[in-house]
């Protein structure tokens, strides 16, 4: 069984992973989750934005809003938060499966927002690299390596275990940098 729960409150989970203890908070998207975050906001070592590749023609349901506008303008507040300085950043654009079956019927550059997008149609890695680029286009003063930024399928167990594993090493080294321990390259 393969499903996709969308969240609804801050839900906490606890992990230990090759001895070290983790604890993430899923805080939502949706607007009216957001007030809610704000107990979460505490000593973060690392913040993973999630955002859906497939919905760069959809709505938010609760407002007649692009819901990747509305992704991009959320990661823009978050990613250059005061109180995310000393965070390591890591963006997973999800739902990779969707966008590539979605792009062979609705083109990019057709919805409105995205209508700079010169890329041919049906094409999946320019879609990507143009979602990336605005992505990161959003930055201020942090910077967001490609190797912080992964392309997911979250029902896909085998590259999620890949994923995570990545975004092990990229915390625990990033920590290291941030804390004199490892030289930056």
């Amino acid at each position: 069984l393969i499903a996709r729960v969308r969240t609804t409150q801050v839900i906490v989970e606890k992990y230990r992973i090759k001895g070290m203890r983790y604890e993430m908070y899923d805080v939502g998207g949706q607007r009216s989750d957001r007030r809610k975050w704000i107990a979460c906001f505490d000593d973060v070592t690392a913040v993973i934005f999630v955002a859906a590749l497939s919905e760069y023609d959809q709505t938010l349901a609760e407002a007649d809003a692009n819901r990747m506008v509305e992704a991009l303008d959320l990661f823009s507040s978050v990613v250059n938060a005061q109180s995310f300085t000393n965070s390591s950043f890591l963006l997973f654009l999800n739902k990779k499966d969707v966008f590539a079956e979605k792009i062979m019927y609705s083109d990019i550059a057709a919805v409105e927002h995205f209508s700079d997008y010169s890329g041919p149609t049906k094409d999946f890695d320019k879609g990507v690299s143009y979602f990336i680029k605005k992505f990161k286009a959003r930055l201020i003063n942090n910077e967001l390596n490609d190797t912080f930024i992964h392309v997911t399928c979250a029902t896909d167990t085998q590259q999620m275990n890949f994923v995570l594993d990545s975004t092990t090493s990229i915390i625990r080294s990033d920590n290291l940098k941030r804390s004199g321990f490892l030289m930056a390259d």
